[in-house]
């Protein structure tokens, strides 16, 4: 084992998985700027090739190479393939077809989907308080929601936003328990170069059926830039530090910090210049409130 074992305190845990959104979120207006040129698996294949060049050399510094060459690199492109290929380019079809704090908005479903899956598949019982914290975190981010937009939009690129996140939430948990012998860097480099491959695979077969190629000519440094925020912080990073809370909390617990995500969009495109909205923050409050209710970290019954 190494430095980078799983977190041992739940509020530990917890400050990692909000960190992960904020780098998470960051992403999304970054992806704005590179989405436009270049297809979904073309850019999901780019952005999982700049988290993997973050990720491997930390992951061999940190470990050495004999634990590069114990993991199970054909589950790495399985597991990876669905929890960063798929759930990306599905990502970043959605984004395509919306804007970013849409798609941070449909998040808002992992929680059910996350607790859903440890019930069928962990036999995790369903307590009041744990009812009552999702609730809190669905309506706080609804109320993040609803002052973006002012209405429920549904469409093809909230469908894709809905399959991303089921994609990402099966994969998260796979990442954990699939790769028990790892560490959370070794799991997550594991899977994002699996990822990579996957969406690669991809691409070159959708290009070779016709499809458009990106638009070289477009891409200058401000739409690399894009990308590379896009992989290496809110891939290689936020994954991190996803896997880090996801070993320790479940997938369930940790996924009720997504419903936070528009409001962290909003922070960043306010500091981009954009509007800063009250009713955002509130709604930020309240899945905060509901994450602490449903981990018993506060109003902890005797």
């Amino acid at each position: 084992m190494t430095a980078l074992a799983a977190p041992q305190s739940v509020l530990t845990a917890n400050l990692i998985c909000l960190a992960s959104m904020l780098v998470w979120a960051a992403g999304l207006p970054a992806a704005d700027l590179i989405i436009p040129h270049m297809p979904p698996f073309a850019l999901t294949a780019a952005r999982a090739a700049a988290a993997a060049v973050v990720l491997l050399p930390l992951w061999w510094l940190l470990e050495g190479g004999d634990a590069m060459r114990r993991a199970n690199w054909l589950r790495g492109i399985w597991v990876g393939g669905i929890c960063m290929g798929a759930a990306s380019a599905f990502l970043i079809y959605a984004q395509s077809r919306t804007d970013a704090v849409t798609v941070a908005v449909v998040t808002a479903t992992m929680p059910v989907l996350g607790i859903a899956l440890e019930c069928v598949t962990d036999g995790r019982r369903v307590t009041p308080r744990l009812l009552i914290g999702l609730m809190l975190s669905l309506f706080g981010g609804m109320m993040a929601y609803l002052a973006s937009i002012g209405a429920l939009r549904i469409g093809l690129g909230a469908a894709a936003a809905l399959a991303s996140v089921a994609c990402y939430t099966w994969g998260s948990r796979a990442t954990v328990t699939q790769f028990p012998d790892q560490t959370p860097l070794g799991r997550t480099a594991v899977t994002v170069v699996g990822a990579m491959i996957a969406a690669l695979a991809a691409a070159l077969i959708h290009a070779a059926a016709g499809a458009p190629s990106p638009d070289w000519a477009a891409i200058g440094w401000r739409e690399l830039g894009g990308l590379l925020v896009f992989g290496t912080g809110s891939l290689a990073i936020s994954q991190l530090l996803w896997i880090f809370a996801v070993g320790r909390l479940g997938i369930g617990a940790s996924s009720l910090h997504m419903n936070a995500v528009p409001f962290y969009v909003m922070i960043f495109v306010f500091l981009l210049g954009g509007a800063w909205d009250w009713t955002q923050a509130a709604g930020a409050a309240v899945v905060v409130l509901g994450v602490l209710i449903a981990q018993g970290l506060i109003f902890r019954p005797a």
